[in-house]
């Protein structure tokens, strides 16, 4: 099916809190995601994609505004409203002749009733207020949003009232409008977020026993090497413990319900992609799909997010399908951001790239007209809320930062790993090659050769073996962060010239 334009669909799939390295293309031995594995190789992928920041609000603010978190100045998930921009993805897209939609998580500045945003379904974790299709949707959702961090048994309702299978649903029925000329020839942007994996950790049948807790592949870095990351590890630990006692027992059963939660979304991406390849609109339709940030599913003895930089967190899948793109199995070689979607996107829909992005277009390197530029060399990204870093010595009380109730004969644990002592202070990264660097505010730095330690549990930092990657990685760090300074607003007299793409006109 032909948009009746030059300009072709667009699908950009997101889940929350997906690990880059969970899947068997990335050397996983689990089958996670044997779909999308399949749907990489008609197209391109990355396994040196990274977030801007680890916190889902400034993710999702950093790919819809092309802008890293210090310049479009949401650093946590209640910032939103201090978001700033010129224009973002859905903006650009509108601007273009295109019908857009946003089904699922949003998580960000965007609106049911924003201007560029045609059609707005709303999906969340712990439940949502609708629309509900049967009884037993309505009834999940109040089943989900009784739910503590994970549930130990399976999910008691079919995997057809989870969040990603009524996100598909929603998207497919958006796509065939009851009036069926009402958008000939219109072309379609869609944003279909799924707000799985994250917690609460559950899954129904037959994906809660999928991957069993007995057959899991071991954890590589435990709770004491989590310990000797330093106190906001320690503390992020210390908070799920205090408030849930069962919390280091119930790990394995978290990985479960994770690596169930990418299956039963790996097939409801299976069942997207054949209806539109049904429909025959799949041919002139660009698919992305990729994660806001990861999860430490256990690793260090944690889960979800919170401490520091650790590429389990910063890494997430990235790849792209569609007309005109290359198709090859191998990971393509370039380091890459969720900041470099707007400015793809914009190239893609032949847009100018609106004032003040700071992602690079891929689009270049998808379609096979450049070898990676030295830009794509390296990537960096961001972490903290600011204001002084906390430690031990401030005798913070553990008590305030969680809760716990009692009701219909269930217990609730909340807590929120994402607080002021883990955000605390401003920590900066940037990877290079098989070479990573971590910088805090107080000069604390972490070096760490990753085709080697891929956990990071062997600091390099000032050994002498080392001193050359140091500095290099030093120097890189901090041309990084001139780059990711806000060059808004422009000065009067200022051109900028993209190294891909085309800028708007100042």
């Amino acid at each position: 099916m032909s948009t009746g334009t030059n300009k072709p669909n667009i699908i950009v799939i997101m889940t929350d809190q997906q690990r880059a390295d969970v899947s068997a293309r990335y050397g996983f031995p689990l089958d996670t995601t044997p779909f999308l594995d399949g749907l990489a190789r008609r197209g391109t992928w990355f396994d040196k994609a990274y977030t801007a920041a680890p916190v889902c609000v400034a993710a999702r603010c950093s790919m819809l505004t092309g802008r890293y978190p210090g310049a479009h100045k949401v650093r946590d998930n209640g910032g939103s409203r201090h978001v700033s921009y010129t224009q973002d993805l859905f903006d650009v897209m509108k601007g273009q002749g295109y019908r857009t939609a946003l089904i699922g998580k949003n998580h960000t500045y965007l609106r049911a009733d924003s201007p560029s945003v045609d059609h707005y379904v709303s999906l969340n974790h712990f439940g949502d207020s609708g629309p509900f299709r049967t009884e037993q949707e309505k009834a999940f959702v109040d089943w989900l949003r009784r739910r503590s961090q994970c549930s130990l048994e399976a999910a008691p309702y079919p995997p057809e009232c989870q969040n990603p299978a009524r996100g598909v649903t929603a998207a497919l029925e958006w796509l065939q409008p009851a009036e069926p000329n009402s958008s000939e020839g219109q072309p379609f942007f869609l944003w279909l977020s799924f707000p799985e994996p994250h917690n609460p950790y559950q899954a129904p049948e037959p994906y809660y026993s999928m991957f069993p807790p007995e057959d899991l592949p071991p954890l590589r870095a435990s709770a004491e090497d989590g310990d000797r990351k330093g106190y906001k590890w320690r503390w992020c630990r210390r908070q799920g413990e205090y408030f849930n006692p069962d919390y280091e027992r119930e790990i394995p059963r978290v990985r479960s319900n994770y690596f169930g939660m990418l299956r039963l979304i790996d097939d409801q991406i299976r069942r997207l992609i054949g209806s539109l390849e049904a429909a025959g609109t799949l041919e002139n339709t660009v698919i992305v799909f990729l994660s806001d940030h990861g999860d430490f599913t256990g690793e260090y003895g944690l889960i979800k997010k919170g401490p520091g930089l650790p590429d389990i967190l910063l890494r997430i899948p990235l790849l792209f399908t569609g007309p005109g793109i290359v198709a090859d199995a191998r990971p393509h070689p370039a380091h890459v951001s969720i900041v470099d979607l707007l400015p793809t996107l914009c190239e893609a829909a032949g847009a100018p790239i609106p004032a003040g992005v700071q992602g690079r277009s891929l689009w270049p390197l998808l379609t096979g007209r450049a070898d990676p530029h030295p830009e794509f060399s390296s990537v960096y990204a961001e972490h903290g809320y600011g204001g002084q870093e906390l430690t031990e010595d401030d005798g913070l009380d553990i008590r305030n930062f969680g809760s716990v109730s009692e009701g219909d004969g269930e217990r609730t644990v909340r807590f929120d790993e994402l607080n002021s002592v883990t955000q605390s202070g401003f920590m900066r990264t940037v990877r290079k090659g098989e070479w990573k660097l971590n910088m805090s505010m107080q000069g604390q730095g972490e070096l760490y050769r990753l085709a080697d330690d891929p956990l990071e549990l062997h600091n390099l930092f000032g050994q002498p073996q080392a001193r050359e990657a140091e500095l290099e990685l030093l120097r890189e760090l901090a041309v990084w962060m001139m780059r990711s300074e806000d060059p808004l607003p422009y000065p009067a007299a200022y051109a900028y010239k993209p190294i891909y793409g085309k800028r708007d006109e100042i």
